[in-house]
């Protein structure tokens, strides 16, 4: 199943959901940064909620999250946008551990609990919206529940999942987010609350090959929900040999003279996808003229 993103509202507009499967995302970004089962976790969870909320923007409107709790993974880093594309990084990618004592991975415990998320949204004004909060639980999913809580003041639930395989390859991925909205009556309220506590983990479903449109309907029942829109989502990034270029040219003629006198070339390096680029001391020599 290719990775595509569902927006919903159930309970006849009364909830706002976004479902998506981002097994491919994750698989990707597990092998450009050949990251280990926990930090896959950690990473994929991330990515599958920046994907999602990126679906909640416009036009070229686009997000960056910052999760940094403390814990041995160092900082995750995520990039998405309204269209679908999304990529990111963790800092220390090889961290794995035995599992916790619920038997799976401890991403707790590789995140950390003493630090915090940060969401930056650029929405095209003068001025970034900025959202920062503790971090509460480590797990991800609860922490950006808590996110859409306290910054954003949408009462919200948020299950992130990702599983490993043994050999550190990815097997699944995805999740899910809804919202309450304004007006929502109470017995809607009741309901919702008493699915969530019966339905599976996210990890489950996603285990069992459901559907972004199949795990809405464990949500809230079948027949509850009326699937607006669909759209695919990818691990896209915007770097390119020709923004290094232009990077390096910005560095003035000074600078470029001292990479030619002391390496003859420059190596550029991309932390959100891993690609690098090498620049030759002619190509450098030539950024340099552009510079002048």
């Amino acid at each position: 199943m290719n990775d595509y993103l569902v927006k919903a509202l159930a309970f006849d507009g009364q909830v706002r959901a976004y479902a998506v499967c981002t097994t491919e995302i994750v698989k990707e970004a597990q092998q450009r940064h050949q990251t280990w089962r926990t930090a896959s976790a950690a990473l994929g969870r991330s990515l599958t909620a920046g994907v999602m909320m990126g679906a909640m923007l416009k036009g070229e409107d686009k997000l960056t999250i910052k999760i940094d709790g403390g814990g041995p993974i160092g900082v995750i880093l995520v990039d998405s946008n309204a269209k679908g594309e999304v990529r990111g990084y963790v800092s220390n990618p090889q961290v794995d551990f035995e599992a916790n004592e619920h038997g799976k991975l401890d991403v707790k415990r590789a995140v950390g609990t003493e630090g915090s998320l940060t969401v930056v949204k650029d929405v095209g004004l003068r001025d970034f919206f900025t959202g920062l909060v503790p971090i509460v639980s480590g797990e991800l999913g609860e922490d950006f529940t808590y996110y859409f809580a306290t910054s954003e003041q949408v009462p919200s639930s948020v299950g992130v999942g990702v599983l490993v395989n043994p050999d550190d390859t990815i097997l699944a991925a995805g999740g899910f987010i809804f919202q309450l909205m304004p007006g929502i009556e109470d017995e809607t309220i009741t309901i919702v609350e008493e699915r969530l506590k019966t339905i599976p983990p996210i990890s489950k479903l996603i285990q069992q090959g459901l559907t972004p449109e199949e795990i809405l309907d464990e949500l809230f029942g079948e027949g509850k929900v009326n699937v607006l829109e669909t759209m695919p989502v990818i691990f896209k990034c915007i770097c390119s040999r020709e923004r290094f270029a232009s990077a390096i040219i910005s560095l003035g003629t000074a600078e470029i003279d001292d990479m030619i006198i002391e390496d003859g070339q420059a190596e550029a390096h991309c932390h959100f996808c891993n690609e690098k680029y090498l620049f030759l001391k002619d190509e450098l020599e030539e950024l340099k003229n552009e510079a002048k």
